[in-house]
């Protein structure tokens, strides 16, 4: 069964505790760290070289034409594009749409890999041309229109989340301020329209961490699960509230894990368990939770029937 993985490991022998949910990171600021972001997210690595040569390549292989400007313009522009939402949704999130459409799952891996790899599951070849052009043809294949069914749609705080870890969490590696990385495990829909899509990344950040000890003390981590990515692409305030809690001891209940073992504390929200005494908290990847949205969101969400 599935969630006989929370009950065990996530509720029976873990403190992971959400505290205030810290702010998603801002917009890089300088054109260097701008630069850096849309690279990383485009081809997987910072570039090295000049910096207008950098830019030259990004602009050629989205758009296939230079722009002119400063080159704080040029790479907003290039930033505009491929995150901003606005009266239309971004590059970024055309691409999660195309990608769920096509494989029921959206990846990790930079726009270069997620393109080649679609072209090749539809066609069974890579193609020529821009990422712009790439994804409209994409998007005509996948949807049957280069015009994809992605509208607004409001989604409430408390959405719950299901999601997995993707780095394991065990008290004796970590330490506070280490980033534990977590993706959506099932997708979430809010009013027809798909607004988390399976596999989407999202980051927790460790706050505290306390060994096992002689005596029957037991280790203790507890990570603020501050952000998940939206299939927009924009990063949605996230973390292990209440709502996110009382899902968790319903499949405790589910499962047959016992109540009388688990501990609510604090003003947020501490979920703990059947604690064995002097036991190191070691969670595999793959471990599997929820949590939920902190606030009221607008999200671009892909409009669907399929609620399953």
């Amino acid at each position: 069964m599935r969630f006989r993985k929370v009950c065990s490991m996530f509720l029976s022998a873990v403190m992971l505790a959400s505290s205030m949910s810290m702010a998603a990171a801002a917009t890089p600021a300088t054109v260097q760290d701008k630069l850096a972001m849309i690279e990383k997210d485009t081809y997987g690595v910072e570039q090295t070289g000049a910096i207008t040569e950098r830019i030259n390549k990004l602009e050629r292989d989205f758009n296939g034409a230079h722009r002119s400007g400063s080159m704080m313009a040029r790479v907003d522009a290039i930033y505009h594009e491929l995150y901003t939402n606005g009266s239309s949704p971004s590059t970024l999130a055309e691409l999660n749409a195309i990608e769920w459409n096509i494989d029921h799952e959206v990846s990790m891996n930079p726009v270069e890999k997620r393109v080649a790899d679609m072209e090749m599951s539809i066609s069974g070849k890579t193609s020529e041309g821009t990422y712009d052009q790439r994804i409209k043809s994409l998007a005509k294949l996948s949807f049957g229109s280069e015009t994809l069914p992605v509208e607004q749609v409001n989604v409430p705080a408390n959405t719950l989340i299901k999601v997995a870890l993707v780095d394991p969490v065990n008290a004796k590696n970590l330490k506070a301020g280490d980033i534990v990385r977590f993706k959506v495990a099932q997708d979430v829909i809010v009013s027809d329209h798909l607004v988390f899509a399976k596999g989407a990344p999202g980051e927790g950040k460790v706050q505290k961490v306390e060994q096992a000890k002689n005596f029957g003390r037991n280790a203790e981590v507890k990570i603020d699960f501050y952000k998940t990515k939206a299939i927009e692409g924009t990063d949605v305030e996230t973390l292990l509230g209440a709502e996110a809690e009382k899902e968790m001891k319903n499949l405790a209940m589910a499962a047959g894990a016992s109540l009388a073992g688990m501990v609510i504390l604090g003003p947020i929200g501490i979920i703990g368990g059947a604690f064995v005494k002097g036991k190191n908290i070691d969670l595999p990847e793959g471990t599997e939770f929820y949590i939920q949205t902190k606030a009221d969101t607008l999200l671009y969400g892909v409009a669907t029937t399929a609620a399953e």
